[in-house]
């Protein structure tokens, strides 16, 4: 039964769970953490002790001791079941399983054996072929393990350190100006809906998920916009038959979550497709990304352009969107970055086009300062 006003409550798995305000350093605000214990007693002894500014130590009074690696990730998994959304919960767990808990599962998080952890991962990445996205993820999993450590059991072990990439990432480029004028005149010759679907992120930006997602619900045709509210992912499902689902979820990060304005010629297109069903492209159900894909690369097939991954609509919306004058933070708000950086980065890719340009114009700069 929970105790109303002290954030204590208890747990399905028989266990008492305590919340407590603290300040995460690395997010630079208050989040709510959580104590455990046998008893409530127990758990409010810890949220007092927390008050007071005084370190938790375990019953057996030996802080940070006889801490095994694979038992307290249990416990963070745990934690984090009810606070995070359910598709980072099962990448987190997915990671760990597959990758942290034969290796380390029986690891000692101590002053001493911090070394072997780090170890231990380092020599299964160095066997594994990851990408460098799912290396950073098997870190992250284990730093947060070591964190939640350090804040329940005052083990004060450091985190481990990332090593530097040997691998350079390949930036995903824009189509070229050769390229966007086949592609677009092939889409605007007969336009079904996985031809306006391509129209759409060329002139918008959207990610594959969003794109498969969008309701007409999100769609205002008097003031030319469109709201980005959800997305689809495909994840993992212990136990179900095709071992993966497409789960509808909220989008990527608070940022993702956008209102975009569309051009006239946009919506028009968009129009022509109106059905008395909820979604754009997909109709009763959202559209399945991997269908989306198919078409896309039928699509440049029949354009006569290479293959190339659907990722690179967003990043070619983003380049044009550049190189007709449009502002960073504009941009960057369209595209749903939380940082102007991101946009920057990673997403703005100058063609050979726009160099040239601008090389040329050098010349006529010079000319005026020798007049």
């Amino acid at each position: 039964m929970a105790r109303h006003g002290e954030n204590i409550r208890k747990r399905t798995d028989g266990r008492w769970e305590g919340r407590y305000k603290s300040f995460d350093d690395e997010r630079h605000k208050t989040v709510y953490r959580s104590v455990y214990g046998k008893s409530y007693e127990e758990v409010k002894e810890k949220q007092a002790q927390l008050r007071l500014g005084i370190s938790i130590v375990p019953a057996d009074g030996k802080a940070g001791t006889n801490l095994i690696f694979a038992q307290i990730a249990e416990q963070w998994l745990t934690e984090i079941s009810d606070k995070r959304k359910y598709s980072t919960r099962v990448k987190y767990e997915t990671v760990y399983r597959t990758h942290l808990a034969e290796a380390v599962g029986n690891c000692q998080i101590s002053a001493d054996g911090i070394s072997e952890i780090q170890a231990k991962i380092s020599d299964h990445l160095s066997k594994a072929e990851l990408s460098e996205s799912m290396r950073k993820s098997v870190y992250c999993v284990a730093n947060q393990t070591l964190n939640f450590a350090n804040r329940n059991y005052s083990s004060a072990v450091p985190l481990l350190e990332k090593p530097q990439t040997k691998y350079r990432k390949n930036p995903i480029s824009a189509l070229s100006r050769t390229e966007q004028a086949r592609l677009v005149t092939y889409l605007y010759g007969e336009s079904d809906k996985f031809q306006v679907a391509v129209l759409l992120c060329l002139y918008a930006g959207l990610r594959l998920g969003e794109l498969c997602a969008l309701k007409w619900s999100d769609l205002d045709f008097r003031d030319r916009t469109l709201t980005v509210n959800r997305t689809l992912q495909r994840i993992a499902v212990k136990g179900h038959a095709s071992r993966t689902i497409l789960l509808e979820t909220a989008p990527k990060s608070e940022s993702s979550r956008r209102v975009i304005p569309l051009a006239k010629e946009t919506t028009e297109l968009l129009q022509q497709l109106k059905k008395d069903m909820p979604y754009v492209f997909g109709g009763e159900k959202p559209l399945e990304p991997r269908t989306m894909q198919y078409r896309f690369k039928k699509i440049l097939q029949e354009s006569g352009i290479g293959n190339r991954k659907f990722h690179i609509l967003r990043h070619t919306f983003a380049t044009n969107c550049v190189e007709i004058g449009m502002d960073i933070k504009s941009l960057s708000e369209i595209l749903g970055h939380s940082d102007v950086k991101i946009t920057l980065n990673r997403y703005v890719h100058p063609t050979m086009d726009s160099k040239r340009k601008q090389m040329d114009s050098l010349s006529g700069f010079y000319g005026q300062i020798c007049g």
